[in-house]
């Protein structure tokens, strides 16, 4: 599904980028748009071409979360349609949660309820100093729901204990100290600080960037016992042998570059 409320670009290393692009309406998210990010989400976990993902938004602001509209629709519901609404919410973000691919969100304005939920799904997330963030969801008499599993293991618990209830507005230094933003950069260093992060991205094995990816979605929370450390052996041991983890031995020892950095 596609809208032009998203734009999505692929370039020629192979980097997707998922752009929100309804700046009027500060980029805020409808049905319509969670079903295109879903449907995009889903083709990108099936490419196993794709490098990276970068989740952009065009305009001053990120994304004002809940398009008013939408809003209005929704608050008409019954209990039931609102349930099923929401479900759709919850599977959008756990698609970009577990895309396989690393992801940077590029921050550059308000990320307001939901989009902090989208950001918190990225793997790395790139601020400018006017990034500003707020779980609004209490003003309303509304909880932040679908997007908590998310935000709980991007800022923990004890920030979460504040910012859940008190949605109060903080700024990009804040949310970085928290680790909701990786970094923080003037905006007319955003796209730089981006590239440098692609950058180190790319010089590495694609099939190991994925994989190392997996290690924290499939190890993160769990006790450290015999069938776990089973596992992590049986993956590097996997990964010695194939082909990419020969050609980078290979490469180390040549003291050459590797073949996709070629």
């Amino acid at each position: 599904m596609s809208t032009d409320r998203l734009l999505i670009e692929r370039d020629s290393r192979a980097v997707v980028t998922l752009t929100l692009n309804n700046p009027e309406q500060h980029n805020a998210f409808d049905d319509q748009l969670i079903a295109a990010l879903e449907s995009a989400y889903a083709s990108l976990a099936e490419d196993t071409s794709v490098r990276a993902v970068v989740l952009a938004a065009n305009g001053r602001s990120f994304s004002a979360g809940a398009d008013l509209g939408y809003m209005k629709k929704m608050a008409g519901f019954n209990q039931a349609d609102n349930q099923k609404d929401a479900e759709r919410l919850a599977a959008m973000l756990a698609a970009l949660n577990n895309l396989p691919m690393p992801t940077i969100a590029r921050v550059q304005g308000a990320a307001f309820g939901g989009a902090v939920g989208l950001v918190s799904c990225c793997d790395m997330a790139i601020g400018s100093q006017r990034a500003s963030f707020c779980l609004s969801e209490v003003k309303l008499g509304l909880i932040p729901a679908t997007i908590s599993p998310y935000v709980l293991r991007a800022i923990g618990e004890r920030a979460a204990r504040r910012y859940f209830t008190t949605a109060e507005r903080f700024d990009a230094a804040t949310a970085a100290r928290l680790g909701l933003l990786s970094e923080v950069v003037d905006e007319s260093e955003l796209d730089s600080a981006v590239e440098q992060l692609l950058a180190a991205l790319l010089a590495n094995g694609p099939s190991a960037v994925r994989e190392a990816k997996a290690l924290v979605l499939d190890y993160g929370g769990r006790p450290i016992e015999p069938a776990l450390m089973l596992d992590s052996s049986e993956r590097i041991a996997r990964l010695r042998v194939s082909a990419e983890g020969q050609e980078g031995l290979a490469s180390f020892f040549d003291k050459r570059p590797p073949a996709w950095q070629q």
